[in-house]
C-alpha cells in the first residue's frame, strides 16, 4: 500500500454492453488514476476480453481479477484487498465519471481530514436525464440521520482513504443487496463525509438487471437487518441510538403490515414484535 495512490474498483457481473463506457470514463480522466482493478463477479459474457483488450492499449495498469459469483458485496471487497492504493474509489460498471472527477475529489479529501468524500450525480433512466428529489440530493457532514431512512451515498461517487475499511470492517457479504446502506451506517455514526456537491457521477438505472429492481420487494428486510446488526453492536450513542429504534420501528411497521396484508402473518407479527428488544 502507497501513500495517495489511488486505486479504482469497477465490480462487474454480466454488464459487457456497459462496461466499456465505465472503463473508458476512468482512462479518460484528466488526472489518471494509479491503477484499475476490474473485479468480475462470474459473468458469463466476453467481459474478460474486454478487458484483457483495453488493458494492453492503457497507459494505465488495468488488472482483471476473476471470483465465482458471489455478489457485489464480495466483488468490492475483493478489490479492496488486492487494491494497491492508499485511495480507493469505486464505480459501478453500468455508471461512467465525469472527465475531471477524481481531480477534483481527490484534492477535496487531501485537503480535509476526512476519511472519505462522496460526490453528486447525474440520474439517467433509460438515456434519459431524471430529475432528483430533494430527499435524495447527497448530505454533508455528520450524515447518521439521512442515513438512517435511505441509503444516501451512492457508491460511484465514493472516494475513501483504506484506513475506512481498517476502522469499519468491509461490506456484509450475507446481504444480497443493501451491503451499502449497511456500511455507510457503521460510518456514518462516528465519521464525518465530505461532500463535492457537483454532479461528477453519471448514474445509468431503469433497467431490470439491477439489484434495486430485482431484489424491490422485500428490501427493506435487509436495511432492518442493518439496523438491528448496528444496535446491536453497542457503539451508537445515546441520541443516535434514539434515531435508530424509530426508524427501526417505522421501517418494521412498513414491512410487517405489508406481510399481513399479503397472508404471511407469522412473518408480519415477527417483524411487528422486533422493535420491542430495544
Amino acid at each position: 500500500m502507497k501513500k495517495n495512490l489511488l486505486s479504482v474498483i469497477i465490480p462487474t457481473y454480466n454488464r459487457r454492453s456497459f462496461l466499456e463506457q465505465a472503463i473508458r470514463s476512468v482512462l479518460d480522466q484528466s488526472q489518471p488514476c494509479d491503477e484499475l482493478i476490474v473485479v468480475d463477479d462470474g459473468s458469463t459474457d466476453t467481459t474478460k476480453g474486454l478487458v484483457r483488450g483495453m488493458a494492453e492499449r492503457s497507459a494505465i495498469p488495468v488488472r482483471y481479477l476473476y471470483q465465482e459469483n458471489r455478489g457485489a458485496a464480495a466483488a468490492r471487497n475483493l478489490g479492496i484487498r488486492e487494491a494497491a492504493g492508499d485511495l480507493i474509489c469505486f464505480l459501478d460498471s453500468d455508471d461512467r465519471f465525469v472527465a475531471h472527477k477524481l481531480a477534483v475529489q481527490k484534492r477535496v479529501l487531501e485537503e480535509s481530514n476526512c476519511l472519505v468524500s462522496h460526490t453528486g450525480e447525474k440520474w439517467l433512466r433509460r438515456g434519459r436525464h431524471l430529475n432528483q428529489k430533494r430527499r435524495h440530493q447527497p448530505p454533508d457532514g455528520y450524515i447518521f440521520a439521512a442515513c438512517l431512512r435511505m441509503c444516501v451515498v451512492g457508491m460511484s461517487t465514493v472516494l475513501a482513504r483504506r484506513e475506512l475499511f481498517q476502522r469499519y470492517g468491509m461490506f456484509d457479504q450475507s446481504l444480497p443487496c443493501c451491503e451499502d446502506y449497511d456500511f455507510w451506517l457503521r460510518v456514518s455514526c462516528r465519521e464525518q463525509f465530505r461532500l463535492v456537491p457537483q454532479p461528477l457521477t453519471i448514474k445509468n438505472g431503469g433497467r431490470d438487471d439491477q439489484l434495486s429492481v430485482i431484489h424491490r420487494r422485500g428490501m427493506d428486510r435487509f436495511r432492518i437487518r442493518a439496523l438491528v446488526n448496528l444496535l446491536d453492536r453497542g457503539v451508537l450513542n445515546s441520541g443516535q441510538y434514539s434515531q435508530a429504534v424509530q426508524e427501526l420501528r417505522r421501517k418494521c411497521a412498513i414491512y410487517g403490515n405489508g406481510c399481513i396484508k399479503h397472508g404471511r402473518i407469522e412473518e408480519g407479527r415477527k417483524y411487528l414484535a422486533m422493535p420491542e428488544k430495544y
